[in-house]
């Protein structure tokens, strides 16, 4: 059989490659490949050539005994898992690694029976012992990978939601503080507009942790209702209002019709505002003035925030929305107020993009469906 596989190496390689190229997806580069069947074939010529010429220990040192070896891979087990692996990285399953060998078996019967090369029994044994070692190495290798791959993710989404999380806690310990500041500033009581942004702020913290708690427990989803927008907005500016002072700018809120109304988690939503707003608070150039404004379009509403940041640098449109992606040199920040915006927003079916005003700032533009007040 060595002999066999020898001379029709060639076009066992491209019997196999023809094989894989009809496989759906499988864009495979000629250094995977090298890792997978072409190498396989020289490895099992070995094998059989230490067999014939007794030389059992190196037959066993190529590919392995009957089995496989758990302690020390053979050869053939370090290529094979050396192909699990690439397999991996290019996006493939488990059963397309064993199918790889399976096709290079299918060849080498397919082209015996075509020219009539009688195997020995024995060479039979040693060909399904060496697919049967390559195929455990490289599945095994391919699950490793893949478990590995999912406990990498697994941690950073928990090391993200994490963030969210400590992030929105921060921005409503943020305005709680500002609200107890202006209450002792002004000598003012609990009762009026300061005090309500104190309430909802600590209402918010609250809301934040029993939601984080139920998502602990059994992943409940936040409640969604319909409710007016100018209510919505009237919450908005007095929580941002104190941010606002206290940043050095104006915030301007022109009026809003009453009918208008989305439907939605509001407290999420209105979360993604207050981060769009502080967004626009940190970076807008002192005294000038954030925009908060709101009108409906056809089927949505359009709730928009303009700065004055002078316009965004080349490219950061692309990348501002992504977790832990800061864009100026105070590092105060996580990095994860317009990426907790965007992810609450579309989770009540919205958008959220940014359009640049090249020389003046930037607008982000909350795009939901509109409904109506029952």
């Amino acid at each position: 059989m060595h002999n066999f596989l020898s001379n029709n190496r060639q076009e066992l390689v491209s019997r196999c490659k023809s094989k894989v190229a009809q496989r759906p997806q499988r864009a495979a580069t000629e250094q995977q490949l090298a890792n997978g069947i072409p190498l396989f074939i020289d490895q099992l010529i070995r094998t059989l050539e230490a067999e014939e010429d007794d030389k059992l220990a190196d037959s066993i040192r190529i590919s392995g005994p009957s089995g496989g070896d758990s302690l020390a891979l053979s050869e053939m087990g370090v290529g094979a898992t050396a192909h699990g692996k690439a397999l991996l990285e290019l996006g493939y399953t488990v059963d397309q690694v064993v199918h790889d060998y399976g096709d290079l078996c299918q060849a080498i019967t397919d082209l015996a029976f075509e020219r009539e090369a009688p195997f020995a029994i024995g060479e039979f044994r040693t060909l399904n012992r060496c697919l049967d070692n390559a195929i455990a190495g490289a599945v095994t290798e391919f699950s490793f990978q893949r478990d590995t791959q999912i406990a990498r993710q697994h941690s950073l989404d928990a090391n993200e939601h994490f963030g969210f999380l400590v992030h929105e806690l921060r921005n409503a310990l943020g305005t709680a503080t500002l609200a107890i500041h202006a209450l002792e500033l002004g000598n003012m009581t609990v009762g009026g507009a300061t005090g309500a942004v104190l309430k909802r702020s600590l209402s918010t913290m609250s809301a934040l942790i029993t939601r984080g708690l139920a998502e602990v427990r059994d992943g409940l989803p936040g409640r969604r209702q319909t409710f007016s927008v100018a209510s919505f907005i009237k919450d908005a500016h007095a929580a941002a209002q104190l941010s606002a002072s206290a940043a050095g700018c104006v915030l301007e809120v022109p009026p809003i019709d009453p009918l208008l109304a989305v439907h939605g988690n509001r407290e999420l939503l209105l979360g993604a505002l207050a981060n769009l707003l502080q967004n626009a608070f940190k970076f807008t150039r002192a005294n000038t003035t954030v925009a908060l404004t709101v009108h409906g379009s056809g089927e949505h509403v359009l709730i928009e925030v303009e700065d004055h940041c002078g316009g965004l640098p080349p490219g950061s449109a692309v990348t501002m929305f992504a977790p832990f992606s800061q864009h100026s040199h105070d590092r105060s920040g996580l990095g994860l107020g317009l990426s907790i915006a965007r992810q609450s927003i579309e989770a009540d079916f919205g958008t959220l993009t940014v359009r640049d005003v090249p020389g003046t700032g930037c607008v982000f533009t909350t795009r939901l469906p509109r409904h109506s007040l029952q």
